[in-house]
């Protein structure tokens, strides 16, 4: 049997130290195990996420807001994947939830910088 914890553990230990490729696979591992576990997924989320996987971050976490749509922290996580692929405007919406769920002033001024991206976004001439 699969020890769900010792591979969060271990998953944990490798993102700690600075290697969140080696945290993946034992976070993914876990997540077959625990597909429900908002541990797992959002430690996973996150491995992915510090490793440039932004689409597997971005999987991982739409299924995070699918089982916790009131969970700030994973709306912030999602706006701000969505927002290191350029994808703003995508990640305005989750980033003003997590906002108005979190009250965090630090969110709040996310929120804002997105904001002016997709202002400047609209602003810019066609490219040829």
């Amino acid at each position: 049997m699969t020890d769900v914890r010792e591979l969060l553990r271990k998953g944990r230990m490798f993102r700690a130290s600075g290697d969140p490729g080696g945290a993946a696979r034992y976070l993914a591992e876990a997540a077959e195990h625990a597909p429900n576990d908002r541990t797992v997924l959002t430690e996973l989320a996150l491995a992915h996420f510090q490793s440039a996987a932004l689409g597997r971050a971005e999987r991982v976490l739409t299924g995070l807001v699918d089982l916790d749509p009131s969970d700030g922290y994973t709306r912030l996580l999602l706006g701000r994947t969505l927002s290191r692929q350029s994808r703003h405007a995508e990640a305005l919406p989750h980033l003003r939830l997590a906002a108005a769920i979190t009250r965090d002033p630090e969110v709040a001024r996310e929120v804002t910088r997105v904001e002016e991206r997709v202002t400047t976004a609209r602003e810019a001439p066609p490219s040829p």
